[in-house]
């Protein structure tokens, strides 16, 4: 089966992602061992799975959960185009969530055993994978500050203006408009709301003028009202690495 060459990867040549030097990318074109395309509702990785392959994913769109002892699952973040997968599973043994795809999603695949080989020989790119653990860290980090400190309205403002600043980010947008398929039940749980008060609040917001969120779509006609909602600055995402 024949897979995208790095060389031709269109997330590498975002403005989001920091560029490769000729070395990496031809590391990273020997790292890469295929693809895999997960159907909406498949499943990338499971809980207690563990795997010998991790993904950056291409295209499409997912979420992360865990499993609740009383059976539900509980949406504890979102996957996006440029997100890396796995790496639970090479330094836990085992995965501590699910990756789920929301939408297709297409995901470059690397061999596991590999990793330490680049840890060797590729420190720049070894560091630049704890940099990624280190934002995903932080991001969760700012979502219990989320939880603790803002009202549902501020909650769902920064939630939104998170995910359409990110689907900006890697060329997603059209005008003031990004895809947003997700459930509202998926984004009530990463925010410790109810479906009812999720409801209410992106009405709110809807009738306000501040989001518009129908039909698998986002529209935000002013990022900078949206930004005083949620209570923060309207920073755009900051540049990372990309594996």
């Amino acid at each position: 089966m024949s897979f995208l060459d790095c060389v031709n990867c269109p997330l590498r040549i975002k403005p989001l992602f920091v560029p490769f030097t000729d070395e990496e990318l031809r590391f990273m074109r020997s790292f890469k061992i295929g693809e895999v395309d997960v159907p909406a509702g498949g499943t990338v990785v499971n809980e207690g799975e563990q795997t010998d392959h991790l993904f950056t994913v291409l295209q499409g769109m997912g979420t992360r959960s865990v499993l609740l002892e009383d059976g539900r699952r509980q949406v504890i973040n979102f996957v996006f185009p440029g997100d890396f997968v796995g790496l639970q599973a090479t330094l836990m043994g085992e995965m501590k969530h699910t990756v789920r795809a929301i939408t297709p999603m297409r995901l470059c695949s690397f061999a596991r055993k590999r990793l330490w080989e680049m840890f060797r020989d590729q420190p720049a790119r070894a560091y630049d994978l704890t940099w990624i653990a280190a934002v995903e860290e932080h991001f969760l980090g700012e979502n219990i500050a989320t939880l603790g400190q803002r009202d549902a309205t501020e909650r769902m403002s920064w939630a939104l203006l998170r995910i359409w600043r990110r689907l900006q980010a890697v060329g997603l947008v059209r005008g003031t408009t990004v895809p947003l398929p997700f459930r509202q039940q998926d984004v009530a749980d990463a925010l410790g709301l109810s479906l009812v008060h999720t409801n209410k609040t992106v009405a709110r917001l809807r009738r306000d003028g501040l989001a518009i969120w129908s039909g698998g779509q986002l529209t935000v006609p002013d990022l900078e009202r949206l930004a005083r909602a949620a209570g923060i600055e309207n920073l755009r995402e900051v540049v990372r690495p990309i594996l």
